[in-house]
């Protein structure tokens, strides 16, 4: 709708002939260089549509003058990232553990290769920073149940604990309660002793009638001492440490129930150069025989 052309008396500057509650809308042109500014980026807009992939198309897109593919710009990048590699995981698979841990540069790319595996396969059991949870072991300790050399942990990653692998370590805890071995008091009486053996408070009469029914039932894996067995895969009773948890009622559950954790076996799903590199770096944790 037209209007009187109206100056503002106060700015000098045309109205647009809008006005509320007395307050007048000035007519107050944009800057030049915000117009120079608009009309560049337009421009651009312009360019970048012929010169780069822009438009969907109905089973593919335009490619641009210049042709460029990010999905491509990955694969060269990864493709020399593997070229570079390729030297140390060559040596690698031909290397024994030993060697491996033994030459400096090997062993810093088999550790950083070994960690970067180990976040991707193993941290959702054993946690990004391996210290483990309940059922799971912490890796960072000294305490192994299979045993902490490289070997055996290469062994372990390789075949898995109670895998479907036919060289996986199988070795299960009889179920004393549930089997019907042992009577309720009698698992209570060996939990007691159990727990003494850790140093935890305990029932002395209980724990004395729990180390009978121990020297019978349980010292063939544990040993007479308790202290375990790496080659049947049975915890080392006297220390503080506890897959399951160390309370009573814990030790009472696993005596009666038994445990049966499992580990995948890893070779087949994955190559034996990561094998051999998560080996190295689980062993490089801290805990390493």
């Amino acid at each position: 709708m037209a209007h009187d052309k109206e100056i503002d008396q106060v700015s000098g500057t045309e109205t647009t002939g809008h006005e509320w509650d007395g307050i007048k809308e000035l007519n107050t042109p944009l800057p030049r260089w915000w117009l120079w500014t608009f009309y560049a980026t337009c421009l651009w807009a312009l360019a970048y549509w012929v010169v780069m992939p822009a438009w969907p198309l109905v089973s593919s897109y335009t490619k641009g003058v210049i042709g460029y593919s990010s999905r491509e710009q990955l694969a060269n990048t990864m493709a020399e990232a593997r070229a570079a590699q390729a030297v140390y995981l060559d040596r690698i698979e031909q290397a024994s553990l030993e060697e491996i841990v033994n030459d400096r540069e090997l062993l810093d790319f088999a550790q950083a290769g070994g960690g970067s595996a180990f976040a991707v396969n193993c941290s959702q059991c054993h946690g990004l920073g391996a210290a483990g949870s309940t059922g799971f072991p912490n890796l960072n300790d000294d305490n192994w149940i299979w045993g902490g050399t490289l070997e055996a942990i290469h062994q372990t990653i390789l075949y898995g604990i109670r895998s479907d692998h036919d060289e996986t370590r199988f070795n299960e805890m009889p179920a004393f309660g549930r089997d019907e071995i042992l009577d309720r008091e009698q698992v209570g009486d060996v939990a007691e002793y159990v727990l003494s053996l850790s140093g935890s408070e305990t029932d002395p009469a209980a724990a004395q009638r729990g180390s009978e029914i121990f020297a019978e039932q349980c010292a063939a894996c544990h040993g007479e001492d308790g202290t375990g067995n790496q080659d049947l895969g049975a915890p080392n009773l006297t220390d503080a440490i506890w897959l399951y948890g160390g309370d009573k009622a814990d030790v009472v559950q696993t005596i009666a129930n038994s445990r049966s954790g499992m580990m995948p076996a890893w070779t087949g799903r994955l190559d034996e150069t990561t094998i051999k590199q998560l080996a190295v770096y689980v062993h490089s944790l801290g805990g390493g025989e």
